[in-house]
């Protein structure tokens, strides 16, 4: 029996924008994929979590970071598609891509407290990487969704 990848909903997730002092943002590289495809912190909504507590929680879960405020919540919903290649593979098979709320928050940390050995780690290292260099080093899947967030950090800097 072939499966109907596009009849499988869109996964609920959050992705989370960490800008440093010198407005920098956070990059890790996956385990999964360890060329040199690098991502901000994300991750899936639990069913009865709020999606602010749901960014939260991801961030600690990915990087140990705690401490951060909330600059803004960026409006609407952004959504990716796997590629075929990774349809039925990633998240068991159980979705055909993400539709994320993203977040900017501003790390008042050290860089000491960014942890990416975590419980159950996800990223083998890390790195601050420059606004304008986010959508050359992502995989190409998300692109799009690095473009749309990455001119919305643009507008939040630039105030």
């Amino acid at each position: 029996m072939k499966i109907d990848f596009q009849k499988l909903p869109l996964r609920d997730g959050v992705g989370i924008v960490v800008l440093n002092s010198k407005n920098k943002v956070f990059v890790a590289k996956r385990i999964d994929n360890p060329k040199n495809f690098w991502q901000m912190p994300q991750g899936g909504k639990d069913e009865n979590e709020n999606y602010f507590d749901a960014a939260i929680r991801e961030l600690r879960e990915e990087t140990s970071i705690k401490n951060v405020t909330l600059i803004k919540e960026i409006d609407n919903f952004i959504t990716y598609l796997l590629p075929n290649h990774l349809l039925g593979i990633i998240w068991k098979g159980k979705f055909k891509g993400q539709k994320q709320k993203w977040f900017i928050m501003k790390f008042n940390g050290s860089d000491d407290e960014i942890n990416v050995n975590t419980l159950k780690p996800e990223f083998l290292e890390w790195k601050w990487v420059e606004i304008d260099q986010l959508i050359n080093v992502v995989v190409d899947f998300k692109r799009d969704v690095y473009k749309k967030v990455t001119s919305e950090i643009k507008k939040v800097v630039a105030n």
